[in-house]
C-alpha cells in the first residue's frame, strides 16, 4: 500500500515528522549559538571594544597649570591620551627659544596624571605624513587642541588638515594663565628688582593677583594681560584624587613653594612618593615665600602653584597654605611617617638658618634629606629668561599681540 498524504493516519504521522523536523532545526541553532557566541565555552571569545585614543600636541614650554587643565580635558574625550612634544628646533623656527630644553619638558608632560604616552620631538603643524602616522601607528582616533587659535608663520592653521580629515576635537582654552604671560611676569620681576630703591618695591604676587600690569619705559614688562585666574572650588576637585591614605599607610611630607613648577620639582616628588605609600605636599603661601625670598617672589600665586603640584602623578595630596615650620602636632595630625627635602633649593642652608623648619622631625628621627637629582630651582628658570632677555621680549611681543586678538574675539565656549 503507498502512502497517501490525505489519509487521517498518514496525515498524523506527516506532522509529526515536520514537528521533529522543525524542533531539530530549533535546537540545532541554539546549539550553535551556544557553540560561537559565549566566551565562557572557551570556543571563541567575542572582540573587546578597542579603546578611544586622542592625541594633543603642544611645546609644553614653563609648563602651568593651564596645559595640565587641557591634558585633563583632552583626556575626557577618550580612554588613552598621547601627547607629543615639540622639537626644540621646532620651536625656535614657529616662536623663538623654548625656556626649557625637549628633556625637562619631556620629564613634566610624563608627570601629568591624565597622560598615558608621550612622543618626543614632534612637529609644529600636523604634516600629512605626520598625521598619516598618528593615524596607523598609534591608533589615534582623534587629534585634540583648544579652542584659541594655532597659526603658523605664514598665517595658516596648523590644524588645518586634522579638521579637513573630520578628525579634529576642540576644548576650551583655560583662562588666566598662559606662558607668554609667565615670562611677562618674570621681565617684570627682572625690572623690578633693577629700579631704584626708592620705588615701591610691593610683592609682585598682589600685583598679578589684583590683574595689574606694569609698563616700563624701556618696555621690558610689555604684557597686558598678568593672573586673572579665578580659582574655583570645582577646579581644585578636578585636579585632586579625591582619595586619603590607608589605615597602615606610610605618609611621607615634602614642602616647599614650587614656584614656576618645573623638572627640578618632579624629579623630587618622584623620589619622595617612592619612599612610602602616600605623598603628603605641603604649598607655602604667597606671605611665607615673600618673606624667605624676597619681595618679587613668588610669581606664581598660592592657588596656581597648588594646581601645578596637584596635576603631578607623583603627588597623593597638598595643603594649600602649608606652615614653614613642621610641628609635632602636624606630624600627629596627617599620620606622617617621614618629612623630607632635597639638597638643591632656594635655600640652600635651610637647615643652618635661625628658622630651622625641620628641627622638630629631626628630633623625631622622621626626617631625611634627599639627593636631587636635576640641578634646577626657581632662579635656574629666571635666568635664562635674563640671559636671553632681548629675544624672549620679542617672543613675549608677538604672542602678546596674537593673545590680544583672541581675548578681543573670544565668545563663550562650553567645557571645562
Amino acid at each position: 500500500m503507498g502512502f497517501e498524504l490525505g489519509h487521517p493516519e498518514n496525515l498524523q504521522s506527516s506532522r509529526f515528522i515536520a514537528s521533529c523536523l522543525v524542533g531539530g532545526i530549533v535546537i540545532g541553532v541554539s546549539v550553535l549559538g551556544l557553540y560561537f557566541g559565549y566566551p565562557s565555552l572557551g570556543i571563541m571569545n567575542r572582540k573587546k571594544k578597542r579603546p578611544v585614543r586622542v592625541y594633543m600636541d603642544g611645546c609644553f614650554d614653563m609648563m602651568h597649570y593651564g596645559h595640565c587643565n587641557a591634558l585633563r580635558q583632552a583626556r575626557a574625550l577618550g580612554d588613552e591620551l598621547v601627547v607629543g612634544v615639540v622639537s626644540d628646533a621646532e620651536i625656535i623656527a614657529n616662536k623663538g627659544p623654548p625656556v626649557t630644553p625637549l628633556h625637562e619638558r619631556m620629564i613634566m608632560v610624563s608627570a601629568v596624571k591624565w597622560v598615558d604616552e608621550v612622543i618626543p620631538d614632534a612637529p609644529y603643524a600636523i604634516t600629512e605624513e605626520f598625521m598619516k602616522k598618528l593615524f596607523t601607528e598609534y591608533n589615534i582616533d582623534y587629534i585634540i587642541h583648544g579652542d584659541d587659535p594655532c597659526l603658523l608663520p605664514d598665517g595658516t592653521d596648523a590644524y588645518a588638515l586634522a579638521k579637513k580629515a573630520g578628525r579634529y576635537k576642540q576644548i576650551k582654552r583655560t583662562e588666566g594663565v598662559s606662558s607668554t604671560d609667565i615670562v611677562g611676569r618674570m621681565l617684570l620681576c627682572v625690572r623690578e628688582r633693577s629700579v631704584s630703591d626708592t620705588h615701591n618695591r610691593s610683592s609682585l604676587q598682589r600685583q598679578f593677583s589684583h590683574g595689574k600690569s606694569q609698563k616700563f619705559e624701556d618696555g621690558v614688562a610689555g604684557i597686558t594681560r598678568v593672573s586673572e585666574f579665578l580659582p574655583t572650588s570645582r577646579r581644585i576637585v578636578q585636579f585632586s584624587n579625591g582619595k586619603g591614605p590607608g589605615p597602615d599607610a606610610r605618609i611621607v611630607y615634602i614642602d616647599g613653594a614650587f614656584d614656576l613648577f618645573h623638572a627640578g620639582h618632579v624629579e623630587i616628588l618622584r623620589i619622595a612618593r617612592g619612599l612610602g605609600d602616600f605623598l603628603l605636599v605641603g604649598i607655602h603661601t604667597d606671605q611665607t615665600v615673600s618673606e624667605h625670598r624676597g619681595a618679587h617672589r613668588p610669581i606664581m600665586n598660592l592657588h596656581e602653584r597648588s594646581l601645578s603640584v596637584l596635576a603631578c602623578r607623583y603627588v597623593d595630596e597638598v595643603i594649600i597654605g602649608a606652615p614653614w615650620e613642621v610641628s609635632k602636632d602636624m606630624i600627629t595630625t596627617f599620620n606622617i611617617s617621614l618629612v623630607v627635602h632635597g639638597t638643591i633649593a632656594e635655600n640652600k642652608d635651610i637647615e643652618k638658618g635661625t628658622r630651622n623648619p625641620y628641627v622638630i622631625p629631626a628630633s623625631m628621627d622622621v626626617y631625611q634629606l634627599l639627593e636631587s637629582p636635576l640641578d634646577i630651582t626657581t632662579s635656574t628658570i629666571i635666568k635664562r629668561i635674563v640671559s636671553n632677555h632681548e629675544a624672549y621680549q620679542i617672543r613675549n611681543e608677538k604672542k602678546a599681540a596674537s593673545e590680544k586678538r583672541y581675548y578681543e574675539g573670544k565668545t563663550h565656549v562650553t567645557g571645562d
